[in-house]
This record gives C-alpha cells, structure tokens and sequence, in this order.
C-alpha cells in the first residue's frame, strides 16, 4: 500500500478506487429523488413509538437489521453452493433454501427501512441503493424459485447466482454504512467511552 492510497483527501486520485467510488455516491445528490420511494414506508413504519422501538430493536441494545440479513443470505449462498456442487438429488433442497430465504428476507427489508428512516444525508443517499440493489436481488432469487416450480433448475441456478451478485454489492453497501459510517440503531451506553477505549 503506498502513502497515495493512504492519504484522506478530497481529490478523489489519491483515494483507493472503492473509496473514491463510495465518497461520489455519498455526494450525488440526485440519489434523493429516490429517498421519496421509500419516505410514505419509512414513515408508517416509525410512526408508532412501540413498533419503530420493535423493529429498531431497543429492548436489544442494537439494530435488529443487520443480524436479519445472515439468514437470507446464508440461505441464498447455500442455494448456489447446491446447485454447483449437489446434483439434480440436491435440486429440493436448493429449492427449499432459496425459498426460506425469501421468506427471511421480509423482516430483513422491513427493519431495513426502518433503520433508512433515521439517516439523512449521504447515508441516506447510500441506504437507498442498498435498498434498491438488494430489491433487485429479491426479485432475482423470486424469479428463480418461480423458474424452479416451472422445471427450470438451469434457469434458476442462473438467476440465483445473479441474485447473489446484486445482493452482494447490497451488502458491501450496507457494510459501508455500518462500518465506516456507523450508521445503525444503539443503545447510549455503546457509545464511544473513553474509560472503554
């Protein structure tokens, strides 16, 4: 790593590319445009103190959201490691999982927004094309469970592996956010403690 990719610097050259890349996206503004697809759900779902207490998971101390997102994506990726490595006997099981991951990805998405609800900004700008990466990759895994319960395993497996790639850039997205933004619901006490450090 030299001294370049090291440096913090507006000027975008002497950033790593994913940086420079994640910094642009923070800045366009026109992403918020998009924020008002999903404002009306983020809203209703907050709107009650008990449910957005619920689905932000305050009793828990942390953000229900991102612990969510292992169980359809671990569901997701065991689909496709049958699907290459199974054989047609593992073709039920695939089908199986990919449907459990569908189902898990309901609560996922809904505390998702949830979380989107409290940001603004440029992690509101980049929990919106998490969200809409990751509805791409929904419906990709949906469009190939529905090949599947036509007889198009081929066809399925295609899709599902493109499902994982949407949801894959989903998820460096979220990371993003809660890693280097640390954008995510916590208790007070979790805070930055100096006396902890």
């Amino acid at each position: 790593m030299t001294a370049a990719d090291t440096r913090t610097s507006d000027d975008s050259t002497t950033l790593p590319l994913l940086v420079a890349l994640m910094r642009r996206l923070e800045a366009t503004t026109s992403l918020d445009a998009l924020n008002r697809l999903y404002e009306p759900t983020a809203r209703a779902l907050l709107s009650s103190p008990r449910r957005r207490d619920l689905l932000r998971g305050t009793s828990l101390g942390h953000a229900v959201h991102p612990p969510l997102t292992d169980v359809p994506i671990g569901a997701w990726l065991c689909t496709s490691a049958l699907d290459l490595a199974g054989g047609e006997r593992a073709r039920p099981a695939a089908q199986g999982l990919l449907a459990l991951g569908l189902a898990a990805a309901v609560p996922t998405i809904v505390t998702g927004i949830a979380e989107w609800g409290a940001t603004s900004g440029a992690e509101r700008r980049v929990g919106s094309v998490h969200a809409m990466t990751n509805a791409v990759g929904v419906g990709l895994y949906g469009w190939s469970l529905a090949a599947r319960l036509r007889g198009g395993h081929r066809a399925g497996a295609l899709l599902a592996m493109a499902g994982g790639v949407a949801v894959s850039v989903g998820g460096f997205l979220g990371g993003h956010l809660s890693s280097a933004r640390k954008v995510s619901s916590r208790h007070p006490v979790f805070g930055d403690d100096p006396a902890l450090l």
